[in-house]
């Protein structure tokens, strides 16, 4: 037979509040977990790479985005991979070069097996445009109406 609870045991509701804590914390999750589009991502990182005049580096540069956005598109990277790079990118565009190389660096402790091919460009990348002086800033053609994401 199986043991059942001792006599006179009364189990014990959880609290009422719990319920609705969980509720407003799906609901935060559902709101932060929206997708990176990988279009917006590319367009600031091919921006500052524009900008970027040393060909034998853009060059290398180019290749590794390219194998990002292969990863990106194919689906080989995960959504907080995704997610760092949409922030990633948009620190790049405001010229927040510190943060972006926290989050580049993030990244390579936290996710190494999925960004070690590329990540190296993306470095270069932030260095490089780091070095631009302002009047030879770089801008992303983003499209109208497209809205950058940015993740904590």
């Amino acid at each position: 037979l199986p043991a059942g609870p001792p006599p006179g045991a009364v189990a014990t509701p959880p609290p009422p509040h719990l319920g609705q804590m969980r509720t407003k914390r799906e609901a935060a999750i559902s709101q932060s977990e929206s997708e990176p589009e990988v279009e917006g991502v590319m367009s600031v990182l091919n921006g500052a790479l524009a900008a970027c005049r040393r060909a034998q580096v853009c060059n290398e540069v180019a290749k590794r985005l390219h194998l990002m956005e292969d990863s990106w598109r194919s689906g080989r990277l995960s959504l907080p991979v995704r997610r760092r790079m949409d922030t990633l990118s948009a620190e790049l565009q405001k010229g927040r070069w510190d943060a972006a190389d926290d989050i580049h660096r993030s990244l390579m402790v936290d996710h190494v097996t999925e960004v070690s091919q590329w990540m190296v460009g993306v470095k270069r990348l932030i260095a490089e445009t780091r070095n631009l002086t302002p009047c030879h800033g770089f801008s992303s053609p983003v499209k109208p109406g497209f809205r950058m994401s940015v993740w904590s």
